[in-house]
């Protein structure tokens, strides 16, 4: 199972897919990241280094300082996107409800995900969306079962009444 329909290009806030998948509809969308954080606090290893022991460390061999210029222009490119609001942090919440009922408003979920990231083409939060579809429905059904059980006790409490 997977979602035939897929984020575009260029995301905003709201944006969402829909599915069906064993008779349920379900919907993944878009939902601002609450961290504030910069990427080069959220990412170990954001900005490039020549040294062995730091995180950002390019690796060893030929050519080493124009490797760091090059990793570090694309590092500062990144950086400046972001700060004028060009990609976001989400996060892709699955909700899924079986003919017309909202059985889980939040499924399933991945925080963290970059959207519209420089050179990207957003693939990546329909293939977070894809890999979270089992974990959604599982809940839906958790969630199905529950209102189930609910409903046999109202209905022998009205059929006693």
């Amino acid at each position: 199972m997977s979602f035939a329909e897929r984020f575009s290009c260029l995301v905003c806030p709201g944006d969402a897919i829909t599915c069906e998948a064993d008779g349920f509809t379900v919907t993944a969308r878009i939902v601002p990241d609450d961290c504030p954080d910069a990427p080069d606090k959220r990412q170990e290893g954001f900005w490039p280094s020549l040294y062995i022991n730091d995180p950002g460390f390019i690796g060893p061999g030929p050519n080493h300082r124009e490797r760091l210029a090059k990793a570090k222009a694309e590092a500062d490119a990144t950086m400046e996107a972001w700060c004028k609001g060009d990609w976001f942090y989400c996060g892709i919440v699955l909700s899924v409800s079986f003919e017309g009922i909202e059985l889980a408003r939040h499924a399933a979920s991945l925080w963290g995900v970059e959207a519209n990231y420089p050179g990207s083409d957003n693939a990546c939060l329909t293939e977070v969306a894809d890999g979270l579809l089992s974990e959604a429905l599982k809940t839906a059904c958790e969630a199905a079962e529950r209102l189930c059980v609910a409903y046999r006790q109202v209905r022998a409490h009205v059929d006693t009444a």
